[in-house]
Parts: C-alpha cells; structure tokens; sequence
C-alpha cells in the first residue's frame, strides 16, 4: 500500500561534477574549449573528407562516420552539463531525461559497431589488398553503415522501452551530469533486476560481439603485416592501423568500466570520471588521433585551407 500511496517523480536533479562554486568557472571554459574544439575537429574532419574526391573512398567514408557519430554524442551530453554548471535550478524531466538517454544510446552503440566495421575495413584492405575493390563496394560499405546505425536504435529502443516499467518515488538525485540508465536504476522504487540483466545481455554481448571482430581482423592484419618483406609496407600498415587501435583502446576500456564490469550499478566518483571520458575526452581525441597520423587527411586539410585563406 505504501508504494501504491507514493507520488510518482517526473522532475530529476542532476548533481553535475562539483557542489564548490571555486571550481564552476574554470571547468565551465574547460569543457567549452574542449566541446568547440571537439566540434570544429570533427565537422573539420567531415569537410575535408567531403571536398577531397580522392578521400571518397571505404576508409574515409567510415571515418567520416565516426566523426559525425563523435558529434552527435558528446552534443547530447555537454551542452546540458555547461549550462548545468551555472544555474542553480539542476532539474530536468523524466521525458527529458529518456530522450538524452535514447540520443546517448544510439550514438554510443552506433559507433562500437562502426569501430568494428573499420577494423573489417583495414583486414580486407591489408590481407586482400588486390580483392579490395570488388569487396568494399559502395554498397556494401552503406550496408555497414544503415547497419550500424540500425542496431545502435534497435538496441537503445529495448532499454528505452523498459525504462517506463520503472517507477521513481523516493529520492530524484541523479549522482551524475547527464541523464544514464545506471544512475535511475539507483533511485527507482521498482526493483530494476530485469533492466539490469536486459544491459548486461544485450550491452555485454554487442561489445564482446564488435571487440572479437576487432581482435580478430587485427590478428590476421598482424600477421599479415608481419610477413611482409618491405620495411616502407610495414610502416605504411602500423601508421593506418596504429590510429584506428588507440581510438577503440580508449573507447573500450572507458565502455566496460561503464557498464560490464562487476557493481557497475554503484554510484561513486569514479562512475562520473569513466562517464566524462567517454563522453567529453574521446570525441575531443578521435580526430586529432586520425588526423595526426594520417598524411592522406593532413595534405588534403593543408590544401582545403590555402584554397580559402
């Protein structure tokens, strides 16, 4: 009877990253520069591959992907937290709250499979380099594409949708600067067991699934890489392959400290750090990491900008 006479929540309290007014400065431009740097990265990025017909290739097409995908996740994350640092009214829907979450999901498991579909990308470039054309067709590549795409809505939609049998009646704190599944679980009045093995399932096996594929292509990259005889071919597949291994290093790691490893349901500081470099820090590396080891994209960006200054 109890839970039946509770009044239902529909208004949240983000918490954001710190209660001592000394810090809201400094991490408000801290993050800014960081979010205008990540966007003019990225949109950088895309521009450059678009007007470079000789970046209009499966490579690139994928990186570009990844660069609009780097946009769209950490838009629905920090825009929210910057104007969370300032005002002192933190609230936010319930409604709100899910389309952050579902924005945030598809983004998130959009890019593990597009990371996935690069790895496949680089082993059918670097073991069947002659094959290579007639593999990665146009078509192909935006099968891969929708694909991803696809699965990143579909596997968000099935946490979405079993968010609403979620009751919310005791505490509406949310310990965290953004609207994510684990922190409601926390403060649901209904026991949220079922949404937290619908995560560990689906979450655990698209991230096993995509990682197996990575591990697997760079396996027989490597000893692909290993067998060549030219030193010039060698250095040529670490530098390609070189930049696409830290991006889903850092990606991976922060992603299963997120939401696989054991007691991930528990709120603590440590939560909040995995979930600001997943969100704020990778977008903002991504296309420096590509950018940086890529001659191809370098010359093109050179070219772009003594065209238009």
């Amino acid at each position: 009877m109890e839970r039946k006479n509770a009044t239902q929540l529909t208004e949240f309290v983000l918490t954001g990253l710190t209660y001592q007014p000394e810090w809201q400065i400094p991490l408000f431009v801290l993050f800014l520069v960081i979010y205008i740097f990540t966007i003019m990265g990225n949109l950088g990025l895309i521009a450059v591959i678009w007007n470079d017909p000789h970046l209009h290739t499966p490579m690139y097409l994928f990186l570009g992907s990844l660069a609009c995908v780097d946009t769209w996740l950490s838009s629905t994350v920090v825009p929210k937290m910057l104007v969370n640092i300032f005002t002192k009214n933190k609230r936010i829907f319930l409604s709100e709250c899910i389309v952050q979450f579902f924005s945030f999901g598809v983004s998130g498991t959009t890019e593990c499979f597009l990371l996935a579909t690069m790895s496949y990308d680089r082993y059918v470039a670097i073991c069947n380099p002659l094959l290579y054309p007639a593999i990665m067709t146009n078509r192909l590549c935006m099968r891969m594409l929708i694909s991803s795409l696809t699965g990143g809505l579909l596997h968000t939609l099935l946490h979405a949708c079993f968010l609403f049998r979620l009751t919310f009646c005791n505490s509406n704190i949310i310990h965290q600067f953004y609207c994510d599944i684990m922190p409601l679980f926390k403060i649901s009045c209904t026991d949220p067991s079922v949404n937290v093995l619908m995560i560990f399932i689906f979450s655990g096996s698209i991230q096993v699934f995509t990682i197996l594929i990575i591990l697997v292509s760079y396996t027989l990259v490597l000893f692909t890489i290993l067998r060549k005889k030219s030193a010039q071919g060698i250095r040529k597949a670490f530098s390609t392959c070189g930049a696409h291994l830290l991006s889903v290093s850092l990606y991976y790691g922060s992603l299963l400290f997120m939401y696989v490893r054991p007691g991930s349901t528990r709120a603590d500081d440590r939560d909040m750090m995995d979930s600001l470099f997943y969100t704020v820090i990778i977008p903002f590396l991504n296309p420096i990491i590509y950018s940086l080891r890529n001659k191809k994209v370098k010359n093109s960006l050179t070219k772009m900008l003594k065209r238009n200054i």
